[in-house]
C-alpha cells in the first residue's frame, strides 16, 4: 500500500517537476516573464494618480468683438495710407496724372506711370502755397509757359498748385 502524497502536491507529478500551471525553472511567486516598460510591475497598483483636469478658459464674445474692431481699424488705416500714396500731393515735376472724376470741383487727380494708358496730364510745375483760380493761372504762366491747366489743393496741411498740360506719348 502506498502512502498518500503530502497535502498540496500533485500525486501524478513526476519527481522534480513543478506543480501544474507553473512554468519550469521559475520560482513560485514571481512573474514568468520580465517586466515590460510602460506596464505596471506585478503586484503594483494598475494606474498612478491622475492629476485633475485644468479648467478651460472660455473665450468671451466681448474679447472676440474687441479684437475684430482693432483689426478693422488697423486695416482701414493701412488702406487709407496706401491709397493716399498716389494722390496729387505726392506729385512732382515730370509725373503723369490721371483724372479720376469728371467733376471740376473735385477732379481727384492721382499719380500714374507715364507708360500707363491712364496717363492724361504731365506736371510742369509744383508750387507750394495757397492760390485762387486767378492767381494760380498767373503763377503757372510764370513757372511754365506752355501749361494748359492749373490744379490747386488746400486744407490737408499741404497747400500747393500744380501746373499741368495734356500728356501725349
Amino acid at each position: 500500500m502506498s502512502t498518500p502524497p503530502p497535502h498540496g502536491q500533485n500525486p501524478f507529478a513526476q519527481q522534480g517537476q513543478q506543480p501544474y500551471g507553473q512554468p519550469q525553472g521559475q520560482p513560485q511567486g514571481q512573474a514568468p516573464y520580465p517586466p515590460q516598460p510602460g506596464y505596471p510591475q506585478p503586484g503594483a497598483a494598475p494606474y498612478g494618480a491622475v492629476p485633475p483636469e485644468q479648467p478651460r478658459r472660455k473665450v468671451s464674445f466681448k474679447l472676440i468683438k474687441n479684437v475684430v474692431i482693432v483689426l478693422a481699424v488697423i486695416g482701414v488705416g493701412i488702406g487709407a495710407y496706401i491709397s493716399s500714396q498716389d494722390d496729387a500731393n505726392t506729385a512732382a515735376v515730370g509725373d503723369c496724372m490721371h483724372r479720376g472724376s469728371s467733376s471740376d470741383d473735385n477732379p481727384d487727380l492721382e499719380v500714374v506711370k507715364c507708360d500707363s494708358s491712364q496717363a492724361q496730364y504731365i506736371v510742369l510745375a509744383k508750387v507750394e502755397g495757397t492760390y485762387t483760380a486767378l492767381s494760380a493761372d498767373s503763377k503757372c504762366e510764370e513757372k511754365a509757359k506752355d501749361f494748359q491747366y492749373s490744379y490747386t489743393e488746400t486744407g490737408d496741411g499741404s497747400n500747393f498748385l500744380l501746373c499741368l498740360k495734356d500728356y501725349t506719348k
